[in-house]
């Protein structure tokens, strides 16, 4: 089968279509044929070698996080799934090692949940990773219903399914955000803060996804909570403020959750741009750009 994979670490030119061999389900496990899946800003520093974590020993990857697409073998022990199912899901590839930038992935029946009906599948594939991001790190804080919380990069995939989220959830959102994403922002019913201007206030809590850092806790009131982006990021506490860092993890059971408020039109789905993998250095190029709003979609 074919898949995008790099060698060696680089630019977006190190990106190539490769034959890999094709997997097969192990216990409690299914295999999926891709439709879609999505580039994330953590695959540009992982390609690049920058990533602040251990990397799996050994190159070439196949990364791609999210995934969408049909149901092509399941393993006898599986009962959830049958071939032919549309599903979606999550793959801890820096961890599995198997990546969804592929023709066919193997995933864990438990990661996976069935595919919101009648969204197509490049749309649908800008939900996992981004909306069980913002779901976990909500679920970390463990907010009471009319708390604050600053969201901090409020306008990208996961700070505008947080916003959803949180006012789902009864919180009152302010989101930190560029002047042009004012209206987005205050369409998902959250307070606007200019990035512009140095933020100000007391809040229940704070998401960092803009990664500015540890000044942010001045803004947390006592005993509130702090969501780091990514675990090399995590402050110490102070004030009896919870500091926590975002990890992702794959959860079909929460992903299900998730697609309920797709379907109902609670969470809307933003897509960039399409790539075939042919053009998949083209999708990373257009990421590194920044500005993007929306999923960057590569597609078999």
């Amino acid at each position: 089968m074919r898949a995008v994979s790099y060698t060696q670490f680089g630019g977006p030119e190190v990106l190539h279509v490769t034959d890999v061999p094709m997997p097969e389900p192990g216990p409690g496990q299914v295999r999926v044929r891709v439709a879609a899946s999505v580039v994330h800003p953590v695959d540009l520093m992982i390609r690049a070698g920058r990533f602040p974590a251990p990397l799996p020993t050994g190159l070439p990857y196949t990364p791609g996080w999210d995934v969408a697409g049909t149901v092509d073998a399941v393993d006898p022990a599986v009962e959830q799934f049958t071939i032919g199912d549309e599903v979606i899901g999550f793959s801890p590839w820096l961890q599995t090692t198997v990546g969804a930038h592929a023709e066919y992935v193997v995933l864990d029946a438990a990661w996976l949940t069935p595919a919101p009906a009648g969204v197509p599948a490049t749309e649908a594939a800008t939900l996992p990773t981004n909306g069980l991001a913002a779901a976990q790190a909500l679920d970390l804080l463990a907010l009471s219903a009319g708390s604050t919380v600053l969201v901090t990069g409020a306008a990208g995939q996961v700070g505008g399914f947080v916003l959803t989220l949180a006012r789902a959830t009864g919180l009152h959102a302010t989101g930190l955000a560029g002047t042009d994403d004012r209206e987005f922002v205050e369409s998902l019913g959250a307070a606007f803060l200019p990035r512009s201007d140095d933020p100000t206030g007391t809040f229940d809590a704070v998401i960092d996804l803009a990664v500015i850092g540890p000044s942010l806790l001045d803004l947390t009131r006592d005993g509130g909570g702090y969501v780091a982006a990514s675990p090399p990021l995590r402050p110490e506490p102070v004030r009896g403020i919870r500091t926590f860092a975002l990890n992702v993890l794959p959860d079909g059971s929460r992903l299900g959750e998730l697609v309920k408020l797709v379907t109902s039109g609670d969470i809307p789905l933003r897509v960039a741009g399409v790539y075939p993998f042919a053009e998949a250095a083209a999708a990373h190029g257009r990421l590194a750009q920044g500005g993007v709003r929306g999923g960057v979609v590569i597609v078999p």
